[in-house]
């Protein structure tokens, strides 16, 4: 099971969980990158996710959409910042693939994999807020509830690899 891990936020517009997972990095780091796999985790259950594109590169396009079991959609659109392989990811939708400027942007994204030996890794994921709008707003839409379960399914997956 993921265990809960205290970090602080860095900014007042941060949002952070953070969980010591029973998978070694690379496989948790596989799992955010492999296009195939992010269906199988991305998103809360009984939510589904569906990856329209994935160029894991900096600059390279991340295009996903998640939807409910009512018939929500939330697209995910952006692009990657940085890549370091088993390491760490930082994402943002405040562009799209390009450089082209998002109309629509909430924040950016930075999960870390740090492999802690023995097999396990401690995972940390950083949701960057432009405001202090769009950080309540993300709070209020489960953030800290939803990529808590998403990390547990993360756990799960990875410990399959």
């Amino acid at each position: 099971m993921a265990v809960p891990v205290e970090i602080a936020p860095e900014d007042p517009r941060e949002l952070v969980i953070a969980r010591r997972l029973a998978a070694p990095a690379m496989a948790c780091y596989r799992c955010w990158t492999e296009p195939e796999l992010i269906p199988l985790w991305f998103a809360p259950k009984p939510w589904t996710t569906e990856v329209r594109r994935m160029d894991v590169r900096p600059g390279g396009a991340s295009c996903l959409t998640m939807r409910g079991p009512n018939g929500e959609e939330s697209p995910g659109d952006g692009v990657y910042l940085a890549v370091e392989p088993g390491k760490r990811l930082v994402f943002t939708d405040a562009f799209r693939e390009g450089w082209k400027p998002a109309e629509h942007f909430m924040f950016t994204g930075e999960v870390t994999f740090e492999d802690l030996g023995n097999g396990e890794t401690l995972y940390v994921a950083r949701a960057r807020h432009w405001t202090d709008e769009a950080c309540k707003q993300h709070r209020e839409m489960g953030f800290h509830e939803g990529w808590a379960i998403c990390a547990e399914q993360l756990e799960a997956l990875a410990k399959t690899l």
